[in-house]
Formats: C-alpha cells, structure tokens, sequence
C-alpha cells in the first residue's frame, strides 16, 4: 500500500512536468510566437466568429494546460486572447490561470514539501509560521508585482502549507487586476495583427502600466506591516514595564 501511495504522488507531478518537456522537444516553443499569431490572425478570427463557444473552451483549455505545465507563453496568451476576444478574454484568463497554479500547487505540495520539510527543518517551519499568518497578503503582493516568475509562486506557498483554499483566493484576486490591464491593452492589437503586423510589445513596460500594479502590491502588503509594528509595540511595552 505504501508503494502505491508513493506512486500515486508522483503520478500528477510526472505528467506536468512531461508535458513541459514535450513542449520544447517538440519545437512548439519556437512555432508559438506573435509573427505566426499575425500570419493566422485572419483564419483565428474567422473561426471564432463562426464557432465563438468552441473557440472559448479551446482557448480556457490551452491557457489551463500552459499556466499547469509552467508554458512560458502566459503573456502571448493573455495578449492574444485580449485581442480576439477582448473582455471575455479577462474572465476565461482569471478562470484558467486559477486553476492551472492550483494543479502546480497541488503537484509541489505532494512530491516536494515533505523531503523539503526534512531537509529544512526550522528554517522550512519558521516560513510556515509567517505564510499561515500572513498568508493571504504575502501571495496577493506576489500576484500583483510580477516580480518572481508565475509558476515559482505556484510552488512557494505549496512548500510552506499554505491552505489551498487561501491560496486559490489569493491568486484569483492577485492576477485580476493585471490581466484586466493587459487585456485592456490587447484590445487595440486587433487591428495590427488583422493587418499581419507584430504590435509594439514596449507599451507594456510603461510607467502607467506598472506603477498601478505595484502600488496595489505594496497596499496588499499593509496588514503585514501593521500585526509587525503591533508585535514591536507591544514588546517595547513589555520591556517598560518589566
């Protein structure tokens, strides 16, 4: 029975992890690409205007296994379904990319966080502690401030304990405000791309694009701030009085 239980952890692992490699073995990550969306973009169209609800559900389903496999195409994802499906895009996006870190989390958390734990020790507990209390706002901060790659933020909180209800919260919320941003921004690609041009990608380096992102990151990260100031407060008490 221990074998088994064993192997069953490594089943969802092996899969994810496989279909990462096939995506490279295979070339796809040299075919998937802004200059082939702008070559098929009419096509792509077409078909999503004569099959719209197919075409959503292909497209939930491809951002779901690239966001579970750790694809890095999120963006050229993100930016093309703004484009082809403007607002619904943002709601398929969400969804997906939710459920795609949950299979990651779950996936780390089964084939990592023991041998982690033993190899750890205090340190791995002391991380515990902080992520249990402060869980919610760490992760939301992450979600917001793209400053660590997605998939290494999938893997984090599943290494420390997080709850996964508090972690499928905190991503559903975190990413929210930067996919309605970039698909905001995707929606006038449309016209470039039906003219199989390659739009201007720096337009999302710029301040009014970052600056908003990071100011609700550091926000999300006051109630940290606050239970730490209370915590010096009240030692700076208790060593007034004694």
């Amino acid at each position: 029975m221990t074998t088994l239980s064993s192997i069953k952890r490594f089943i969802l692992p092996a899969c994810l992890i496989a279909g990462l490699i096939l995506f490279f073995a295979t070339g796809l990550h040299q075919k998937i690409s802004f200059q082939q969306l702008a070559q098929s973009y009419g096509e792509i169209k077409l078909f999503v205007t004569e099959q719209r609800v197919l075409a959503l559900m292909i497209f939930f389903t491809v951002y779901f296994l690239a966001v579970a496999m750790s694809l890095p195409i999120a963006s050229l994802l993100t930016l093309s379904g703004g484009a082809i499906f403007g607002w619904w895009a943002a709601l398929i996006i969400i969804t997906a990319a939710t459920a795609g870190a949950g299979l990651v989390f779950l996936a780390a958390k089964s084939l990592l966080r023991d041998w982690l734990k033993q190899k750890t020790g205090a340190f791995m507990q002391k991380l515990e502690t902080g992520f249990r209390k402060n869980g919610f706002s760490y992760l939301l901060a992450l979600r917001l401030i793209p400053a660590a790659p997605f998939w290494v933020v999938n893997i984090i909180p599943a290494l420390v304990g997080m709850r996964f209800s508090t972690f499928m919260l905190a991503t559903f919320v975190g990413i929210a405000p930067g996919t309605l941003v970039y698909v905001g921004v995707a929606q006038g690609f449309d016209l470039i791309l039906a003219q199989g041009k390659v739009p201007d990608l720096s337009l999302l380096k710029e301040p009014k694009i970052i600056l908003p992102l990071v100011a609700l990151g550091v926000m999300s990260l006051l109630p940290v701030a606050l239970d730490h100031l209370k915590k010096k407060k009240g030692a700076g008490d208790e060593n007034i009085n004694s």
